[in-house]
């Protein structure tokens, strides 16, 4: 059993806060509003590896879950009815891609920002389908297939791409400091 160290279990902590405070800071651009809770998940899975960033993220989730009002529209149990749920869920496969792929060999920027766009694909499937299996399904609020794909990916997806290239640059710059966890 791999327990964590002292170093490892406030990094954790820190990520967990960076997350939950990520969901609130709000950039309007447009009609839309874009959070920094993407930026953050990238960043643990980076900063941390797979088995850690994927403890962090899901702790996050976990805290939500049980009540704790992280989430950007709240928290508790119901909040797996909520269509964005699938997010969420695709936030802890994401923190744990980003930080395996990461790792295999040298940490090079294209390799660190090929990690974050697999984790970006991830959080998109997993996301895009779970909002399209709660609206339909669980909250009788109806949308195609296609629809959801296009407002929840398609019009998403440059905000992401930059959040894929300032965490690969921040991440790397990070690797350089020595803040990486092995």
């Amino acid at each position: 059993m791999n327990h964590m160290n002292l170093r490892e279990l406030i990094l954790c902590a820190l990520f967990v806060a960076l997350v939950a405070v990520g969901a609130f800071i709000r950039i309007p651009v447009g009609t839309d509003v874009y959070t920094l809770q993407f930026l953050f998940t990238l960043l643990a899975g980076l900063m941390l590896g797979a088995r850690l960033g994927a403890i962090a993220i899901g702790t996050y989730v976990l805290m939500g879950l049980v009540g704790i009002p992280v989430f950007a529209s709240g928290g508790g149990p119901s909040y797996v009815l909520q269509p964005t749920f699938g997010y969420l869920v695709g936030f802890i496969v994401q923190g744990y891609l980003t930080g395996m792929l990461a790792r295999r060999g040298t940490p090079t920027f294209q390799r660190v920002l090929g990690a974050c766009l697999a984790g970006m694909a991830v959080v998109y499937l997993l996301g895009i389908s779970y909002f399209y299996f709660a609206s339909n399904y669980l909250i009788n609020a109806p949308i195609g297939f296609w629809l959801a794909i296009w407002y929840c990916g398609v019009l998403q997806i440059i905000p992401d791409l930059l959040l894929c290239f300032a965490a690969s640059v921040v991440g790397l710059r990070c690797k350089r400091a020595g803040l990486w966890l092995n």
